[in-house]
């Protein structure tokens, strides 16, 4: 075997140790993430979970409908930043996934309704603040309900 040949054979042995490893690790967290997404609904709820308890907090909810109350009074319709104002008011309440929190779009509903937004701009604010997403239309819905 010359020398070109024994290179060869170990960098064919490298890259087999590599990629069966990859693969063994990929297939392993596919595994993690499938079994905790059988226990309790997403890998993204447990990640979370420490901000469970301060998501379903009144202040927060409380924050949420004040400042969607003051962004439909400013009629500035500036979507991206209202998502940039709901992350911040999120991140300062320790909300992790507030675009995936039926708790969110619940007080935006409030603050829709605390606004007297009504009618065919109250369906136009609903959809375009959701991506026209049904449950988070269905979430905005109860709370302008609620009210």
């Amino acid at each position: 075997m010359n020398k070109y040949q024994r290179y060869f054979s170990y960098l064919t042995t490298i890259f087999l140790v590599v990629f069966l490893t990859g693969c063994s690790f990929s297939h392993s967290s596919k595994s993690i993430s499938k079994s905790l997404k059988g226990s309790s609904g997403s890998v993204s709820s447990i990640v979370s979970s420490p901000s469970n308890s301060s998501k379903t907090g009144a202040e927060y909810q409380h924050d949420i409908e004040d400042y969607t109350h003051a962004y439909v009074k400013s009629t500035t319709e500036n979507y991206a930043s209202f998502q940039k104002g709901l992350t911040d008011i999120a991140d300062s309440h320790g909300v992790v996934d507030w675009e995936n929190d039926s708790t969110t779009f619940n007080a935006i509903g409030k603050g829709l309704k605390k606004a007297n937004v009504e009618g065919v701009s109250y369906e136009t604010y609903k959809k375009n603040l959701t991506g026209s997403d049904e449950t988070k239309m269905q979430d905005i819905q109860e709370g302008y309900d609620s009210e």
